[in-house]
């Protein structure tokens, strides 16, 4: 397998990274469990969850699932969103961070978090607070690294600024959304990590499930989807112009003997900048039809046929960007 380089750091990590956002619900805790077993053993070595998954529970069942391997694994974990109902438990300040990272610590049972992420971007707070914070815990040990989840091009350039301006810890990595009906992070973002070397670790690169066929139309989420189980914000990223752009691809995967999702998800892999887009299997069989796709590579004439159902740049006509969206980014 072709390990990458995680940004400008010199740690190696898997090609994928394996999500953690279903593990302890809905994916039940045992079965979770040897599904993260079974990703270590094909060779993931790159982990990514939350505090806010499942309130908690997917940080705790990670934990319990790297008992006695915890040394081989790259582990990331975020914070910003609210833990309980106090005003100051959430968001990006100094005295929510130092707290968060306690309880995180705690929940995955290790001493040490290699990828710290700020999961969201706050325009109340100036960067360095948050950044100052970050870089404390790089120098008591318990944050190895940090990044940033969902940050426009600006904010993270202003990060990387305030960090080489006051010598504070810099983000490595962004993980940005993107897939092939949303390519809208190549005109700024992708640029942007190239120049500074910041790995991009793209969520969601099957667009809520668009890219693998399950949708027959917008309005109707399929059983089980992540759409009919979160609702609002993931029902703002389906379209009916990417249900038909995706049933293009759909064809274009089934003439290569792939399967729809290992298409799109290595199409995201081996796009410029992007060093591990996040996978978040459900089910064992999930986990399983991604696995191929470690050691795949992305030739040029699939490349330019899926350049020409979604040219690069762009998104799907009708995708849901806009206000709602942007208003969750930021706040």
């Amino acid at each position: 397998m072709n390990y990458r380089k995680l940004g400008r750091t010199g740690v190696r990590v898997s090609p994928l990274c394996l999500g953690a956002m279903n593990f302890g619900g809905p994916t039940p805790e045992d079965e979770s469990i040897r599904m993260i077993h079974a990703a270590l053993d094909a060779g993931i070595n790159f982990l990514d969850t939350a505090n806010m998954y499942n309130a908690g529970e997917s940080e705790r069942v990670v934990g319990k699932a790297l008992a006695g391997r915890r040394e081989r694994v790259v582990l990331a974990t975020k914070v910003h969103f609210p833990q309980s109902g106090d005003i100051n438990d959430r968001g990006n300040s100094r005295r929510h961070i130092l707290k968060a990272v306690e309880d995180s610590l705690r929940r995955l049972n290790t001493d040490w978090i290699d990828l710290y992420q700020i999961h969201r971007p706050m325009l109340d707070i100036p960067q360095d607070e948050t950044l100052r914070a970050l870089d404390d815990l790089v120098r008591q040990g318990k944050v190895r690294y940090i990044g940033s989840s969902t940050f426009p091009a600006w904010m993270v350039m202003e990060a990387l600024a305030i960090s080489e301006r006051y010598n504070l810890a810099r983000f490595v990595t962004e993980q940005p959304p993107y897939n092939l009906l949303d390519r809208r992070i190549e005109n700024e973002l992708v640029p942007l990590a190239l120049r500074y070397d910041i790995a991009l670790l793209p969520w969601s690169p099957l667009a809520m499930g668009m890219l693998v066929g399950r949708y027959a139309r917008a309005d109707q989420a399929p059983e089980g989807s992540r759409v009919a189980r979160i609702g609002s914000w993931a029902a703002e990223r389906v379209s009916q112009s990417g249900i038909e752009k995706g049933q293009q691809a759909a064809r274009l995967a089934q003439e290569r003997g792939l399967s729809p999702s290992q298409l799109a998800l290595l199409w995201v892999k081996d796009q410029p900048a992007v060093t591990a887009p996040i996978i978040g299997p459900r089910t064992m069989a999930h986990l399983q039809d991604a696995l191929p796709v470690l050691e795949m590579s992305l030739d040029a004439e699939a490349a330019a046929a899926l350049d020409a159902i979604v040219p690069p740049g762009s998104a799907v006509a009708d995708f849901h960007n806009t206000s709602g969206w942007m208003k969750m980014k930021l706040s």
